[in-house]
């Protein structure tokens, strides 16, 4: 039995991508048990900023700290709203500084099909693999999340910028070459980012562990039910593929407290 408040999942980059639930007592490698019969029991609710057992409203967070911590501002989800490099607080402007004054990619991933995106510099590989991304490639790195969510708005005329989970699980990606998607969007940028091109920047490439294809899937969640349960056959993204073509977004059901057993 494992036990523990959910978070999102714990990747390492290796061939497949192996995944781990980081418990505050305990880890539990997931890679291990695919072909297991798995069965999570919502026991409570613990917000990933007060910590308090109140009911999650919304990524993790209760309803009060959605609306007002500073790791749920309106930012982290748009870019381009970010103002710590104007020194103009949103809700905190030391944590604002900390995360969008640093290095950010913007990018390229092939997901559902070619997507744009932002990421930290030093978050990349954890970013292409929570979207399900089975290739990626860089496109500017920026010293500011501001000058990202620019670029990335200005390529949305171009590219997606959300990724079809449906189709990202079934494994009926768009044909592409990402390559030459990276050409059309450097073109895109334009001189305005010409400095921050990274013209020298090659395609990483994502290998998930799934036992069995499946054509269609179906969303499950601790929200509507206590109890989640059946055969693990693959993990992509953030998502716990079962036999039965259920999928569980382990991320979006963050902050809920789980016992987790497994039995074959």
């Amino acid at each position: 039995m494992f036990s523990g408040v959910l978070k999102k999942m714990t990747s390492i980059h290796d061939n497949p991508v192996r995944y781990i639930l980081d418990f505050d007592n305990d880890l539990l490698f997931l890679n291990q048990i695919i072909g297991k019969n798995i069965k999570i029991h919502k026991t409570g609710y613990c917000c990933l900023s007060c910590f308090e057992n109140l009911q999650i409203f919304a990524n993790g967070f209760c309803k009060k700290c959605f609306f007002e911590s500073p790791m749920s501002g309106d930012w982290i989800m748009k870019p381009e709203l970010s103002k710590a490099h104007l020194e103009i607080e949103d809700r905190d402007i030391s944590y604002e500084k900390k995360v969008q004054l640093q290095n950010h990619i913007v990018y390229l991933s092939k997901t559902s099909g070619i997507k744009v995106g932002v990421t930290r510099s030093n978050n990349m590989a954890t970013r292409w693999i929570d979207q399900g991304a089975i290739e990626a490639i860089e496109l500017i790195e920026v010293p500011n999340r501001y000058l990202a969510g620019i670029a990335e708005v200005k390529l949305k005329d171009k590219f997606y910028d959300k990724t079809n989970w449906r189709k990202m699980l079934t494994s009926n990606i768009d044909e592409a070459d990402i390559m030459n998607d990276k050409k059309i969007a450097l073109d895109s940028l334009g001189s305005e980012f010409e400095e921050f091109f990274k013209t020298d920047s090659e395609v990483m490439k994502f290998n998930y562990q799934i036992d069995k294809l499946i054509d269609s899937v179906k969303s499950i969640s601790l929200k509507k039910s206590d109890n989640i349960e059946g055969k693990l056959i693959g993990i992509k993204g953030q998502y716990l593929i079962f036999e039965d073509s259920s999928v569980f977004n382990v991320r979006s059901n963050e902050g809920y407290v789980v016992d987790i057993s497994i039995s074959d």
